[in-house]
C-alpha cells in the first residue's frame, strides 16, 4: 500500500481520484490548496504527489519548487488544464517528474501514477533497453538511473525523472549532435515547435554536477545552431 497526496481544488475531481486510487489498494489524501499541501508534505511521508497547477494561493509550480528545495524527491505527477507546452516545461523546471493534461482518461492517469510508483521499472521500460547498464560512470561520477541518483565523491544528487531521461538520451547518442527539437519530441513527447529554452536550463543544471568546469563544458557540449552532444572523457 502506497500513500498518495492529491493536490486539487476541484472537489469533484479530487473525490474521484481519491476513490480510484484507493480502489487500486493505496491510501489517498487530499489538499485543496498549495499551502495545505506543503504543510501535509512536511508532516508526513508520501510515495507520490498528484499536483494540479491551477490552485488558489500558491500554484502548483511553486509547490513543486518548495518541495524540491526541501530535498524531498517524492515523484510528482503534474495535472495541467490546458496542457500548454510552456506549462509542461515550467513544471519540469520546477522539478515535476511527469505531466498529464486535463481532461484525461482514468486508465491513463492510473498508468502514469503507477509508473511513478515503480520508478525503477519505469526507467527500465522507458529509457533503458535490457543491454544498457543501470549505472554509468562519467568523469568520475556515478549515475544510477534506477534510483535517479548522481554520485560525486561523498555527495549524492537526486535527479528528476525528466533530468535522468535527458541525460540517458544524450549518453545513448554519444558523439552525435542532438537538436533541441529532437529532445523535446523523443525525450518528453512534446511538439517540436515548443519553446526550447527550458532545455538549456536542464543542461546548465546537469553540467553543474558532471563537469569539472561547468562554464567550459567538455562532456555536455553545445553544438552551435543545433543543440547538444555528449562526449565521454
Amino acid at each position: 500500500m502506497k500513500k498518495i497526496l492529491i493536490v486539487e481544488d476541484e472537489e469533484h475531481l479530487a473525490t474521484g481520484l481519491k476513490f480510484n486510487i484507493e480502489a487500486e489498494g493505496h491510501e489517498a489524501f487530499v489538499a485543496a490548496d498549495g499551502e495545505t499541501a506543503l504543510e501535509m508534505i512536511v508532516g508526513s511521508h508520501f510515495d507520490a504527489i498528484v499536483l494540479d497547477i491551477m490552485l488558489p494561493g500558491i500554484d502548483g509550480f511553486e509547490v513543486a519548487r518548495r518541495v524540491r528545495e526541501q530535498e524531498n524527491y517524492t515523484p510528482i505527477l503534474m495535472l495541467t488544464a490546458r496542457g500548454r507546452p510552456e506549462d509542461v516545461l515550467n513544471g519540469f523546471e520546477a522539478g515535476t517528474d511527469d505531466y498529464l493534461p486535463k481532461p484525461f482518461d482514468l486508465d491513463i492517469f492510473l498508468a502514469r501514477l503507477n509508473g511513478l510508483l515503480r520508478r525503477s521499472s519505469w526507467l527500465a521500460k522507458e529509457a533503458e533497453p535490457p543491454s544498457q547498464p543501470a549505472v554509468v560512470s562519467v568523469n568520475g561520477r556515478e549515475i544510477d538511473f534506477d534510483n535517479l541518483e548522481l554520485k560525486a565523491g561523498g555527495e549524492v544528487v537526486h535527479l528528476t525523472l525528466m533530468e535522468a531521461k535527458l541525460l540517458r538520451y544524450l549518453i545513448d547518442h554519444e558523439g552525435r549532435a542532438v537538436s533541441r527539437k529532437t529532445i523535446l519530441s523523443d525525450v518528453w513527447g512534446l511538439q517540436e515547435d515548443t519553446d526550447t529554452r527550458a532545455i538549456d536550463n536542464f543542461i546548465v543544471r546537469l553540467r553543474r554536477h558532471l563537469e569539472n568546469a561547468p562554464d567550459d563544458p567538455k562532456i555536455l557540449q553545445t553544438v552551435r545552431g543545433v543543440g547538444y552532444k555528449f562526449v565521454a572523457e
